[in-house]
């Protein structure tokens, strides 16, 4: 490596932080449109565990799995919330603005929160509140989600045909 590369990462990394690991018939889609997104950005998925909520309180519940989630983002990377209450943006909105942050070489972290939804202290750290959904969603269909737009974020950059 020569001495002007050294210390000094050119590539993006994309981290999806989740709340639990999918289970169920979700699973497997989940697991296949990760992999897809893998093929166009840099993604390391890191899932958290579950804050246990039998006689523990929700906001309890979703302070533990937000230090969790955030504890996953590498330092200075771009945090993303993902938040029913957060901008909806379109397919290609999404796919420009993602180019633009691997363009600048900047880490990205979307976090989906658990059953309660997300921590405050994650929203208020994040840099972008973004709407899989205009609907609360099951965090395991969030990830679904999440995982097939970062794909098709990826065949429109590229100019493939997926996106119609």
């Amino acid at each position: 490596m020569s001495v002007a590369g050294a210390g000094r990462r050119a590539l993006m990394r994309v981290v999806l932080a989740a709340v639990g690991r999918p289970r169920g018939e979700l699973a497997a889609a989940i697991a296949d449109y990760e992999t897809r997104a893998a093929r166009y950005w840099p993604l390391e998925v890191q899932a958290v565990r579950e804050e246990p909520a039998r006689a523990t309180p929700p906001e309890v519940v979703r302070e533990r799995e937000g230090e969790r989630l955030l504890e996953r983002a590498p330092p200075g990377a771009t945090l993303v919330a993902c938040d029913e209450r957060g901008d909806a943006w379109t397919s290609p909105r999404f796919a420009e603005w993602l180019q633009r942050e691997r363009e600048a070489a900047r880490d990205v972290t979307f976090v989906i929160g658990g059953a309660y939804g997300l921590a405050p202290a994650v929203r208020t750290r994040a840099a972008v509140r973004l709407a899989v959904a205009p609907w609360t969603l099951p965090h395991d269909l969030a990830r679904l989600v999440l995982a097939e737009q970062l794909y098709r974020a990826g065949t429109i950059v590229r100019g493939e045909p997926y996106h119609k």
